[in-house]
């Protein structure tokens, strides 16, 4: 019976102490709302942003400067102000896997080559869709040209497959918005082998048409390169590729040189870890974060 006593006594002792430390603020779950965050996996919004973009010469560079206000204009004169401390990476695939391996990262992509491994934020409020692309509620939006000397034999074939309703809706099942309305595609079944070479947005669906033609004509060889918008138009203006993809409107000195044609429409997504809060950017703040003026996610995300 004493035993027993001894050791309810020892009990009620410790589980006053333990009551009168937690008083004093020495529980586990006690201390700042952002150290509770980081303890159950929140996002920390005090993390530092790390920008990723695109090389020099890419198509969607090229796009998402301008239509985001990173590029100014002065005339004649242009500046690219992306961030001098982002990581410039050369494929719409290294992007994705930087944002994907890094929670605090943002970066952009081809609407087209978005997948659940990353997220995609609304712009001014409105998501990235192929429907809200085409209704010009989406404001980061772009073609995808093709650009070539002269069309003949397979090149000229495949081209008309390409803008046929066979090949726009290859298109529209990859993601991108349909840009011509033409009558189903007659091939003319030519011999061949011709290159196509350049963007590495528009290399996607381009692959897509480009196995649709050939199960068509299967006559025909297409080698496809994928480089960058610049690569592409500089290899067509050369003739050392038959057809160049370019994620942008052409340059005037590539205009003066080549003739084009749009063969989709597509947007670029903005995208950020799967793990980030941040649902929603204005271009303002979208301008912001990549001219490196906001530095942390807290100067975004309320």
């Amino acid at each position: 019976m004493k035993k027993s006593s001894g050791i309810l006594a020892i009990t009620t002792a410790a589980f006053i102490l333990t009551s009168a430390f937690a008083g004093c603020g020495g529980s586990s779950t006690s201390g700042s709302s952002a150290s509770s965050d980081r303890q159950s996996g929140a996002f920390d919004t005090a993390k530092t942003i790390s920008v990723i973009t695109r090389e020099s010469g890419s198509g969607t560079r090229d796009a998402f400067v301008e239509l985001t206000g990173v590029l100014e204009k002065n005339g004649e004169n242009e500046s690219d102000n992306t961030y001098s401390g982002a990581v410039t990476v050369n494929s719409t695939e290294a992007v994705i896997t930087n944002v994907k391996g890094n929670d605090a990262a943002v970066g952009y992509i081809s609407l087209g080559s978005l997948n659940d491994s990353v997220k995609s934020v609304n712009v001014d409020g409105v998501e990235a869709t192929a429907d809200n692309v085409k209704s010009g509620d989406y404001k980061i939006s772009r073609p995808f040209n093709i650009a070539y000397k002269e069309l003949k034999g397979v090149a000229e074939d495949f081209v008309d497959f390409i803008l046929s309703s066979d090949g726009q809706a290859v298109v529209t099942k990859e993601g991108y918005v349909s840009t011509s309305e033409n009558p189903a595609f007659k091939s003319k079944m030519p011999n061949g082998k011709i290159t196509v070479s350049g963007s590495s947005s528009v290399s996607p669906v381009m692959e897509k048409l480009v196995e649709a033609y050939k199960a068509i004509n299967s006559g025909a060889e297409i080698e496809l390169l994928t480089t960058d918008s610049s690569s592409g138009m500089a290899a067509a203006m050369e003739g050392t590729c038959d057809i160049g993809m370019a994620s942008r409107e052409l340059k005037d000195e590539e205009a003066d040189a080549l003739k084009s044609t749009v063969i989709a429409k597509d947007g670029i997504a903005v995208i950020v870890n799967n793990s980030n809060t941040v649902s929603d950017l204005t271009l303002e703040q979208i301008k912001s974060i990549f001219t490196g003026e906001t530095t942390e996610w807290s100067g975004v995300i309320e």
